[in-house]
């Protein structure tokens, strides 16, 4: 593992190179970041010694590409479609759709994070709860209080 020095100086100079890479690749800041930080993450844990400032600039980007791609081919991402992207697409969506989509998307982050996994991708509340790391009972509850929630948005008792 390596000392806080080393850590400090790598990341003051290659931090940038190292989200521009990212960002070619990924065209997403929020995926940046996460590779940044395992990037760096496989720095500090790594035991490799650099012949020099170029071998270590090489090892950076190699490591930063390669991480790259394996996000962009892992399963995860390849079969999945974020709630944003579904939005800007309203031709696809009907009129009654889009709007409890709508309504879900308005939903405070730990409602809608139960409500789109049970109801988009169908998973079962005691799967929700190893996803998420919470008890079961309490996916029970944010289920429960997020179907009144849309019920009051949306108008009563027919979106069950």
């Amino acid at each position: 593992m390596r000392n806080e020095q080393e850590v400090n100086r790598v990341v003051e100079q290659y931090s940038d190179m190292v989200r521009r890479l990212c960002m070619v690749h990924l065209k997403n800041h929020a995926d940046t970041e996460d590779i940044f930080q395992t990037v760096f993450l496989k720095y500090v844990l790594s035991s490799v010694s650099f012949e020099n400032e170029e071998h270590e600039k090489a090892w950076f980007i190699r490591v930063t590409v390669n991480a790259c791609k394996d996000l962009l081919k892992s399963f995860f991402r390849s079969h999945t479609v974020s709630l944003e992207e579904v939005m800007e697409q309203p031709a696809l969506l009907l009129p009654d759709n889009r709007e409890v989509l709508e309504a879900v998307l308005s939903l405070p982050v730990k409602y809608r994070e139960v409500v789109y996994l049970h109801y988009y991708e169908d998973y079962t509340a005691p799967q929700i709860s190893r996803i998420l790391g919470k008890n079961v009972n309490t996916i029970y509850t944010l289920l429960t209080r997020a179907k009144q929630m849309l019920r009051e948005r949306l108008g009563g008792e027919g979106y069950e």
